[in-house]
């Protein structure tokens, strides 16, 4: 296996667009990396350029300590799973598997064992006289990678691998995949558009947007500790409140009262006339089930609530509020860039199961002040997030590199078609 580095990476098309802008990104031998992003932010582009199906514009791309720019793919030594699985539908699942070993002039017994091997590692020894056309999604994409198993490769590349699987086989591959890259050991970089599979698999997250990296740090990292807007909408389920807010001292005035911060917090957010303020819905709590200890005046308001959703072990309470333009035209964008994903302006709650707040209540609600992150409106930037732990880019504010890039062609290559997710 090697280790991975992309130095300050770019992707031009014909008329300059840069799909990809200046991406620097370490994969450390063994990691496993995932690019994440919406539709069209660039991390198929980056993983092509990886294994040498796209050229690179600038930067250098260096494998094992290797320069590969002008590298053909096949001398790179890198095994690609694809999102259509990429099977020989002629052949037999143990002759797929066995297709790079055959290409390589392995002898027959060298290509037996490898099969093998794969196939016990991915229980599809009863599956290996079998056509794809005879499988499941699911059997299909294991045997796509028992085919980049045997190569004995430097590194695996997945490219949205679990795309075409239903939710609940997505589910059972995630943790095949995880399983399979423990034991393993090698490199894995992975690409997807769903938060959930980033979360869950990544030793560390690769945030982008339209070709800028936002942030890069692991999945708990992100959570904790957005390096802007974006992010923060981005990872999450449901996403991340966001409020309009004034900072008076160390208390925060939101649309359905005021609450008290750290000072820490408070410190770093001074100067600024309006703020977005970002909660998690978890960092929400029905204040009468929470420890009275950790209930104060200051870390309370009431609300009316507008819709409750009761789940069983958990219940989501809407609460509406009336934001300032600025707020709102900065959640349009944002909405945008994130594929649609509703940021609607309304207070979403998660309340414990136990909870007996019913629509139309007056309710008094509890907030973690502690997890509460402030951003600039203008920018987009997180003003109370700990920098030095949080995976922050070099060079700026990335959030605005990234509008710039959108203003000069908003996502579109040369010839009218999207940017490559």
């Amino acid at each position: 296996m090697a280790g991975i580095e992309m130095k300050n990476i770019v992707k031009k098309y014909g008329d300059g667009f840069p799909a990809v802008n200046d991406v620097s990104i370490d994969v450390e031998e063994g990691e496993f990396l995932i690019l994440v992003g919406p539709s069209g932010c660039g991390k198929s582009t980056l993983l092509r350029m990886i294994v040498g199906l796209e050229d690179i514009t600038d930067g250098d791309m260096i494998i094992g300590g290797k320069r590969v720019n002008d590298l053909a793919p096949r001398e790179r030594n890198l095994s690609m799973v694809f999102q259509n699985y990429a099977l020989y539908p002629h052949l037999t699942v143990y002759e797929n598997i066995a297709f790079p070993l055959r290409l390589a002039g392995k002898s027959d017994s060298e290509v037996d064992q490898k099969v093998r091997e794969a196939s016990k590692t991915l229980e599809l020894d009863e599956h290996l006289e079998r056509k794809p056309g005879n499988l499941s999604g699911g059997q299909r994409q294991r045997v796509a990678m028992g085919r980049a198993i045997v190569r004995d490769a430097e590194a695996f590349l997945f490219d949205e691998p679990l795309s075409n699987l239903d939710a609940k086989l997505r589910g059972q591959m995630r943790t095949e995949i995880a399983r399979l890259q423990k034991r393993l050991g090698i490199t894995t970089v992975y690409v997807t558009h769903d938060q959930t599979e980033a979360m869950t698999l990544g030793d560390r997250v690769a945030v982008l947007k339209r070709g800028v990296l936002q942030q890069h740090a692991t999945p708990r990292e992100l959570y904790e500790n957005p390096a802007n807007l974006f992010v923060a909408g981005f990872i999450g389920s449901p996403p991340m409140n966001f409020l309009p807010a004034k900072v008076n001292g160390d208390s925060v005035e939101l649309p359905f009262g005021t609450v008290k911060i750290p000072a820490d917090k408070a410190q770093k957010a001074q100067g600024k006339d309006l703020l977005i303020a970002g909660i998690r819905p978890e960092h929400f709590e029905d204040a009468s089930v929470v420890d009275p200890d950790r209930v104060t005046d200051e870390s309370t308001f009431t609300a009316k609530v507008d819709v409750v959703e009761w789940l069983g072990n958990e219940a989501y309470a809407y609460v509406p509020f009336e934001a300032p333009p600025e707020v709102q035209q900065q959640l349009q964008q944002l909405e945008r860039d994130l594929d649609g994903e509703s940021l609607r302006t309304q207070l979403v709650v998660s309340l414990d199961g136990a909870s007996r707040i019913r629509e139309g209540d007056e309710a008094t609600i509890w907030v973690d002040v502690r997890k509460m992150h402030l951003f600039d409106p203008a920018t987009g930037d997180n003003l109370t997030m700990d920098a030095a732990n949080a995976g922050i880019v070099p060079g700026g504010n990335t959030m605005a590199r990234a509008e710039q890039v959108g203003q000069q062609q908003d996502g579109v290559q040369p010839g009218g078609s999207q940017a490559t997710a």
